[in-house]
């Protein structure tokens, strides 16, 4: 096994637009539709980490959660808070197990938690 790509569903493809690649700052790699005016699938990545969003009923179900290990959190999560997006305005939570964390959720109820692993103490 060589990796894994979360599908996350969709209602809009504005609001998720805005969210992971204005706010999260992925890219949209591409966009696929079976004809004009059928749902949207698409893919995100930002570094190595590929999201793929559905508007396909489905696919898969709303309010899902991943965790996505990164280092340099404290740096991305200054980095957030400085694009002032009114829906989030997450913290950087140091967790019992060892890690700091930034938890969003998309405007779909999907959750992504981004992690940095911490020296153990």
């Amino acid at each position: 096994m060589l990796g894994t790509i979360p599908i996350f569903r969709i209602f809009d493809v504005d609001k998720a637009r805005e969210f992971y690649v204005h706010y999260l700052g992925f890219q949209v790699d591409w966009e696929h539709r079976f004809e004009e005016g059928a749902p949207l699938y698409m893919q995100v990545t930002k570094g190595e980490v590929s999201i793929h969003l559905t508007e396909h009923h489905g696919d898969c179900t709303p309010g899902s959660a991943v965790r996505i290990k990164m280092t340099e959190i404290e740096q991305y999560h200054a980095e957030l808070h400085s694009k002032n997006y009114p829906y989030a305005r997450p913290a950087v939570e140091t967790a019992p197990w060892d890690s700091k964390e930034v938890c969003v959720t998309d405007p779909f109820g999907n959750r992504i938690t981004f992690y940095e692993e911490l020296e153990p103490s």
